[in-house]
């Protein structure tokens, strides 16, 4: 009990004798005191924290609308959290299905509109805590991100251009913390949500003439702007103290740079705080994960692939991953983070590959040798088929697009299936 050693001390000294409490018997009880206080406050601040303490594993869900149901079913398929990206809320279904034009291309979802936030959209938030009630009411814990900031509209919602502004200029960097300290006021004694991820995949690089991680130096790139806008550093320094001003205890999650990219690590510098966690995408060999029917099928796993702009031939298997992964481990040492505050927050590869199945295996292998935390690409999504891995090699049926015209889940059927097979054995708890 929090006053239980002042309480004895007090006993033991009426049973000597003293009428009163000494001066310094009166210090040694505000002693204790401050102690027991301090613990209560550490513990408090940990609560969510604890939910990181252990390897967890996830999905993400970036649909055109919220599906409360995919929770229940993502927690059938022991999926322990997810990552929920809700930007896409904001848009028709006719823009996001049908190839029409955006009707309403200055809308953002709860910024109200990314080139100047004057604070949170209320039909908005309403929409997003209905879904995170949802959540809870299903038992599932969710990390909330968006796609886009003030001067940060995400790409897809651009035009397919990249949205700078927030990498030139600092006003962005305010208008982007006061956002998220509005947001996380309201969201901090949400029981679902255990996690602020506040950014998806940022890129101050593609602004500042850096593309290439396979042929560029980052060393020399960051050296040419460290403390300008374009630093990914401080945008998160600023971000993280106007959240602390509300919520200190809701772990915060962070990026890499160049859309998460494992080797932008490099750069990154540890926040001075405890609750953070710190991410990183894993798509690579895009040339090889990001194949479709349009580009064609090249390429397979494992083999030979060509790389970055100058279309370095190189070979790809388990061992060429970890290889590719090997700056994070290292920068964890390096800083002294454990395992348990490294995310591999998006992994993985258009389901029809050949050796899809093989990539995510050793993928998961390699996460979970390291043990850090992981999140598969996708669960469910509805906007596109490439990654949702539950169709296995086959092109959707009918039956499937039938049921996204109508904004219905597709019928689930058992189908010969091993990249879902691989992706099932990876959530299996070990005890």
């Amino acid at each position: 009990m929090k006053k239980s050693k002042a309480f004895i001390m007090l006993i033991l000294l009426l049973v000597v004798g003293c009428s009163s409490v000494t001066p310094q018997a009166n210090q040694e009880l505000k002693k204790e005191e401050k102690k027991e206080e301090k613990k209560e406050e550490k513990t408090e601040r940990n609560e969510k924290l604890a939910f990181w303490e252990v390897q967890r594993k996830g999905t993400n869900f970036m649909n055109s609308k919220s599906l409360p149901d995919n929770y229940e079913a993502a927690k059938e398929q022991n999926i322990e959290f997810i990552r929920l990206a809700p930007d896409k809320w904001a848009k028709d279904s006719d823009y996001l299905f049908n190839d029409k034009p955006d009707t309403n291309p200055d809308k953002d979802f709860l910024i109200g509109n990314a080139d100047k936030y004057k604070g949170i959209v209320e039909e908005d938030f309403t929409e997003l805590k209905a879904d995170l009630d949802a959540a809870e009411a299903r038992g599932s814990k969710v990390v909330l991100t968006v796609l886009s900031l003030p001067g940060d509209r995400w790409r897809q919602f651009n035009n397919y251009e990249n949205d700078d502004r927030i990498w030139k200029d600092f006003s962005y960097h305010e208008q982007a913390a006061v956002f998220w300290r509005d947001l996380a006021s309201r969201l901090k004694d949400h029981p679902a949500v255990i996690g602020y991820n506040l950014i998806n995949e940022p890129h101050p690089e593609t602004a500042t003439g850096f593309h290439d991680f396979w042929t560029q130096d980052y060393s020399e790139w960051y050296s040419s702007v460290e403390n300008t806008p374009a630093d990914l550093n401080l945008l998160y320094e600023t971000i993280v103290t106007a959240i602390r001003t509300v919520d200190s205890k809701t772990p915060i999650i962070v990026n890499s740079g160049l859309y998460a990219t494992p080797w932008a690590f490099k750069y990154l510098k540890p926040l001075e705080d405890e609750n953070v966690l710190y991410a990183f995408h894993m798509y690579e060999p895009y040339e090889l994960t990001s194949q479709n029917k349009k580009k064609g099928f090249t390429y397979e796993y494992p083999g030979t692939i060509k790389v970055g702009d100058n279309k370095t031939e190189k070979a790809f298997n388990k061992e060429a991953l970890k290889e590719f992964l090997e700056p994070v481990a290292q920068w964890a040492k390096e800083h002294n983070i454990p395992a348990n505050r490294i995310v591999a927050e998006e992994f993985g590869t258009n389901r029809l590959v050949k050796g899809a199945d093989q990539y995510m295996a050793d993928l998961i292998s390699i996460f979970d040798d390291f043990g850090w935390h992981w999140a598969f690409y996708a669960f469910r999504e509805d906007t596109w088929d490439g990654m949702d891995y539950e169709l296995g090699t086959e092109p959707p049926t009918w039956a499937y697009w039938q049921a996204i015209e109508k904004g219905e889940q597709p019928p689930r059927t058992a189908v010969d299936n091993p990249i879902w097979e691989v992706l099932k054995k990876g959530l299996e708890r070990k005890e």
